[in-house]
């Protein structure tokens, strides 16, 4: 055993042995008896010994170390992995994992997938049990090779049954972008590169817009081949989420043709939306044009990626009151001057219903006055009126604002809201937007448009007439409930809960203002859509607090800017 103490005694950490690491992690064979056995295998001279010591999941007579990895186990254990990962020795490098099926995987793909290889890895200053690192390695694809770099980190954990000090596994590891079920490949691209433009001709970039990433890649991957480009070999990140749209490329080794996509978006708009969305965590927009239904602006700040614009699932709260005012106005039950009085509580089925803290009763309410105060009370009293039933509210969204029916054709991946038919508490909840309504900013920004000029015009960021789509239809709004909509979103901008967002623009504008409880969240989600003009926008920023708080001051920026 003496040969074997000082063998272990010399593999150490870089800087503590007597001979660090090659490029961080190469173990240093030391003694005759261990390189006849090894025959030049150094990962394999450290697999023998860990086995011998107990290291390695073989027979010990001491129990597993508990509590946190210390530094020495850190440097040791990241040392390792640096050191196989290098070497392409996907299989050693995985062991050293928390999940070595993944991590085998995902490692074995980065060199036979990816054509990754020439790795090299040097490790950051470690912070507790986390060690930042930098990767430079070759990228090669018949011929053509290019240099790939980039930082990364890994957290070393207690393994639960063994007590050994592991990787904890994360595709994160093996590159920052990765995520569950993502792995690496490298080959001719599946669809041509665009260069995507917006009304005007200005070329749309993702990083002159940031948030614009995800619906580039959406549009490459519906209309590469369309817009008559030639593909070329790239490194990209497949994704295993459904909900992604295409490859996401991380390294260009040759060109492709691009091929020119016209969109209907608004570059100066779209400026304006991407940053006012980055005020905000978690905050999305989509402005358009009432006119037409052409989108002028998508932008998201989320730290999922996600399209939550166009394509996210959640509670509106009351701006889901303009679909409900029409239904009221629709069907007779009351008008934009006729009574909706707002009490302090409203009882439905024997569930109790309460306006915003500060909110004032007020028995001879009309409708306009409860919808620019955005009374709660009023609206859920009104909705047990005779002719309505549980399927009133469901077939005003569906018939006159398009919404729910599932055939939006917008260009890219969207969602175009859900308005169930239900009875019980869920039918008073989801007049004022709670409940089992579901909706995006893009569905939003659409009802505004169609309650300010009384006919339902699909959204689309891509003409339908480049692939024959054939857009949604609804039968929109009679003139009267348009034209008394409109007014009520205009007294809400200027006298209502929409005022202070909304203070400064010019012209014909309106708006409402939408708060939204979600379960388990202390803070509602903040809602708010409007109009100016020809430009109707909504916003939505997961617990932001009260719509004009701040999805109002995105609208109104946005707004602005489209004027």
């Amino acid at each position: 055993m003496g040969c074997l103490n000082a063998f272990k005694r010399r593999v150490g950490p870089a800087g503590e042995g007597e001979r660090p690491m090659g490029k961080g992690v190469k173990a240093a064979v030391v003694g005759g008896v261990f390189a006849v056995m090894v025959g030049g295998a150094g990962y394999g001279a450290y697999n023998i010994v860990s086995a011998l010591s107990g290291d390695g999941g073989g027979s010990s007579a001491s129990a597993p170390r508990t509590g946190t990895p210390d530094r020495e186990e850190v440097a040791e254990t990241s040392e390792k992995f640096f050191a196989a990962w290098e070497k392409g020795q996907a299989t050693q490098a995985a062991a050293q994992t928390d999940n070595a099926q993944a991590a085998e995987a995902l490692l074995s793909a980065y060199g036979e997938e990816a054509r990754i290889s020439q790795v090299q890895i040097t490790p950051g200053r470690a912070s507790g049990t986390t060690v930042p690192f930098r990767v430079k390695a070759t990228v090669s694809y018949e011929g053509t090779s290019k240099p790939l770099s980039y930082e990364s980190e890994l957290t070393v954990v207690r393994g639960k049954t063994t007590g050994r000090a592991l990787v904890g596994w994360q595709p994160s590891v093996v590159h920052p972008q990765l995520k569950e079920g993502d792995t690496l490949v490298t080959e001719e691209s599946a669809k041509p590169p665009i260069k995507a433009v917006d009304r005007n001709g200005k070329e749309l970039s993702r990083e002159e817009y940031p948030s614009l990433g995800p619906v580039l890649d959406s549009l490459r991957e519906r209309y590469g081949a369309e817009a008559g480009g030639k593909p070329g070999v790239e490194l990209v990140i497949r994704h295993a989420d459904p909900a992604v749209a295409g490859d996401t490329p991380l390294l260009t080794l040759a060109e492709g043709k691009p091929g020119v996509l016209r969109t209907t978006l608004s570059a100066g708009v779209q400026a304006a939306a991407e940053k006012a969305v980055r005020r905000y965590a978690e905050s999305s927009v989509v402005a358009l044009k009432p006119s037409t239904g052409e989108v002028l602006a998508v932008a998201n700040h989320r730290e999922d990626g996600f399209n939550a614009a166009f394509q996210g699932k959640v509670a509106p709260g009351s701006t889901m009151k303009i679909i409900t005012a029409a239904m009221l106005i629709d069907n007779g039950v009351t008008s934009m001057n006729g009574p909706a009085p707002c009490p302090d509580t409203a009882t439905w089925q024997s569930q109790t219903f309460k306006n915003l803290t500060g909110m004032e009763p007020n028995e001879k309410a009309t409708l306009a006055n409860s919808f620019l105060r955005s009374c709660n009370t009023a609206f859920i009293k009104l909705v047990d009126e005779e002719p309505l039933t549980d399927a009133s509210l469901q077939q005003e969204a569906e018939q006159r604002f398009g919404l729910g029916r599932g055939d939006w054709k917008t260009g890219i991946a969207s969602f175009d809201g859900s308005v169930p038919a239900v009875s019980g508490p869920d039918r008073a909840a989801g007049a004022i937007g709670q409940g089992q309504v579901q909706m995006n900013p893009l569905n939003m920004a659409s009802v505004t448009a169609t309650a300010i000029t009384g006919a339902f015009r699909q959204p689309y960021l891509v003409s339908p007439e480049l692939d024959d789509r054939q857009p949604a239809r609804a039968k929109g709004l009679p003139a009267g409930t348009a034209a008394q909509l409109k007014q009520m979103m205009r007294l809400t901008a200027t006298q209502g809960t929409a005022a202070r967002a909304m203070s400064g623009l010019s012209g014909d504008i309106g708006a409402k203002t939408g708060s939204a409880e979600v379960a388990g969240n202390a803070t509602s989600d903040s809602w708010f859509t409007g109009f100016r003009g020809d430009v109707a926008a909504a916003a939505m920023v997961q617990q932001g607090g009260h719509g004009g708080d701040a999805a109002g001051p995105i609208v109104a920026a946005v707004l602005r800017a489209g004027g």
